[in-house]
């Protein structure tokens, strides 16, 4: 593991060792509750079509999970950690770190629409990939970098997203309120090669096994017919 690794596991797992047990006790969220209720399909959904890969850049917590989770869905081709929401020259971990450049950590899924649809992913990023009531932390993770956010690429996916939001704040399916940002993207920057994959290289990982992997766990779980294994 380099320097850059040894920097990036201790400015995340230091966090999540000091405060993992108050986050435990003090936060409840779907992405931890494997029984939880299921959320409801989107009332307003992209149609399936074969007109080529899309993309959908999603922000919630560490990007290290949001990675893990996407890789396991079927329809998704990739899904790349990086930032989204800060200018090009500090798009760099060290600087997104201080939460001070407009950037949070995020994740660019690129998917087959004949398979999956916007609002399915959206689904799963509100069910299981993240704590949708969390502003600007996400467990043991805090600052604006960690927020909760949805970048949409067109008017489709802003009406979508927004129309999901107000769907499911007027079932009342969550505990507090959705604090999720929805605003455009405006570019997306791939984070460094050590982030990525890195909850499949880093299995064993502290950080990975408490909070990562039981977001993928839940994912079979929840949506058996939209994960891979």
């Amino acid at each position: 593991m380099n320097l850059e690794s040894n920097h990036a596991v201790i400015g995340k797992c230091a966090i999540f060792l000091a405060v993992a047990a108050l986050a435990a006790t003090l936060t409840w969220s779907r992405a931890n509750a494997a029984d939880a209720t299921p959320l409801p399909n989107p009332a307003m959904d992209a149609p399936r079509t074969a007109a080529g890969d899309q993309t959908a850049v999603f922000s919630g917590g560490c990007f290290w999970g949001i990675q893990a989770v996407f890789q396991h869905v079927k329809g998704v081709k990739t899904a790349i950690s990086g930032y989204s929401g800060g200018p090009a020259d500090a798009a760099h971990y060290e600087l997104v770190s201080t939460g001070e450049t407009g950037h949070a950590e995020s994740v660019q899924v690129t998917y087959d629409p004949s398979q999956i649809s916007y609002g399915q992913l959206l689904k799963i990023f509100f069910s299981v990939a993240h704590d949708p009531t969390q502003r600007n932390h996400q467990g043991p993770d805090f600052g604006t970098q960690y927020r909760s956010a949805v970048f949409y690429a067109n008017d489709e996916q802003k009406s979508i997203v927004e129309s999901y939001i107000a769907q499911l704040q007027k079932a009342k399916l969550f505990p507090k309120p959705i604090v999720t940002q929805v605003g455009p993207l405006k570019a997306f920057y791939r984070a460094e090669d050590y982030h990525q994959n890195y909850a499949t290289l880093h299995p064993d990982d502290p950080y990975i096994v408490s909070n990562d992997a039981p977001k993928v766990q839940h994912l079979r779980q929840q949506f058996p017919d939209l994960s891979t294994k």
